[in-house]
This record gives C-alpha cells, sequence and structure tokens, in this order.
C-alpha cells in the first residue's frame, strides 16, 4: 500500500507542475520553484541541515542557487522519486514520522496561495496519520506561543495539550487544519478557536513552527 506520505508528494508535484514554477506560495518570498528545490536540499543533500548547523548556511545557500538553476520539469521528477537510499529521511519509518506532514503543509502552501483555494477533504486514514505526528511533534511547534494551546479533532474529539497553561486556547478542527495552525499558517487553517479573545489574538499572531 502507498504510503499517506507518498500520496501527498505525488499531489505536490502535479500540483506543482500544473501551476508553475513562478506560481506563489505560502512561503513568504518563495515560488513554486524555490519550495520544491528547498525540499530536494532538504532530502538529498547534506546542506539540507543548515537549519540545525549554521556553519552549513554557506553551503546551504550555494546548493540552493546551483539546483534553482536546472530545469523545472527536472527537478519535479527528481523530487517524485523520493529521497535518495543515502537520505536519513529514505529510513523505514521517516515517512510517517517526518515526511507526511512535510510534504503536506507544503502541498497546501502551493494550494492556498492561488486564487479560488477551498479546503480538500482528505481521508480518514490521512488524517489519522497526521493526527499521529502532530500530536508528537506539536510542543515543538507551540513552543514560542505565550499561551496554553490545546488541539482538538472536530471529527472525533480527541484532544493533545501542545502548551500548558491556565486558560489554554483551544484550537478545533481536523488534524489537516490543525497541523496548518501549528505550522505557522494560522491565517490559512480552517479552524475555531476557543479562550480569552486576547489570547486568542495572541496565539493567532504568534510565531509557530519550525
Amino acid at each position: 500500500m502507498t504510503s499517506i506520505a507518498a500520496s501527498e508528494r505525488a499531489l505536490l508535484c502535479a500540483l506543482a507542475e500544473e501551476v508553475g514554477p513562478g506560481a506563489p506560495t505560502l512561503c513568504a518570498g518563495w515560488t513554486v520553484r524555490d519550495l520544491v528545490v528547498h525540499l530536494l536540499v532538504r532530502e538529498g543533500h547534506p546542506a539540507g541541515l543548515a537549519t540545525a548547523l549554521p556553519p552549513l548556511t554557506r553551503l546551504l545557500r550555494r546548493t540552493t542557487a546551483k539546483l534553482s538553476e536546472r530545469d523545472f520539469g527536472s527537478l519535479v521528477q527528481r523530487l517524485r522519486h523520493g529521497p535518495p537510499r543515502y537520505s536519513p529521511l529514505a529510513l523505514p519509518g521517516a515517512d510517517a514520522m517526518v515526511n507526511l506532514l512535510e510534504l503536506y503543509v507544503h502541498h497546501e502552501d502551493i494550494r492556498r496561495a492561488q486564487p479560488d483555494w477551498a479546503p480538500r477533504p482528505l481521508p480518514a486514514r490521512t488524517e489519522n496519520g497526521i493526527w499521529r505526528t502532530v500530536t508528537r511533534t506539536g510542543r515543538a511547534l507551540t513552543v514560542r506561543s505565550t499561551v496554553g494551546v490545546v488541539a482538538e479533532r472536530s471529527d472525533t474529539g480527541e484532544r493533545a495539550t501542545w502548551k500548558g497553561g491556565e486558560d489554554a486556547v483551544v484550537l478545533r478542527g481536523q488534524p489537516s487544519e490543525l497541523a496548518l495552525y501549528a505550522f505557522g499558517r494560522q491565517a490559512q487553517a480552517v479552524v475555531e478557536t476557543e479562550g480569552d479573545p486576547a489570547d486568542v489574538a495572541a496565539l493567532d499572531r504568534a510565531s509557530l513552527g519550525i
């Protein structure tokens, strides 16, 4: 059975080809080409570790610039094939633990930057997979929030505390939408908020994500 992450990868690549390299994304200043290059560097080059190892930042810039000069179609095709065998992101379990959220969020970064976008219904299998992952990563993603955060699935009522605190803000929505919110796409995520208006406003403005 095709993994959920692999399905998101295929959909992301198809949409990237459809809208083209110059189309906008939700990532400030990035076109679709920039986003595809980012994913390729993340998956297949040591420079992708630059976010964790600042000395690699210069290597990241050089690698990114070099990849950006290549034919867009070949870049998408390379992304479609997935990470190379030597990449840690090709290890068993990486799709569920790491790749799913990265690919889902960046797929939506393309979709939701286009005119007349609408939320897409996802299979229960996908929502459940996203929920399993985001319940583990939610604490890290909301660490910069100044208020408590509780995520609640709108379909099952399950809850996960992402950040403790009195009178926490409750985020209610499908796991996929909660994930987008936690990754800093608050303005585009389809979620309901419950809590003190000042706390909700603070969370909506918070620098969430990685």
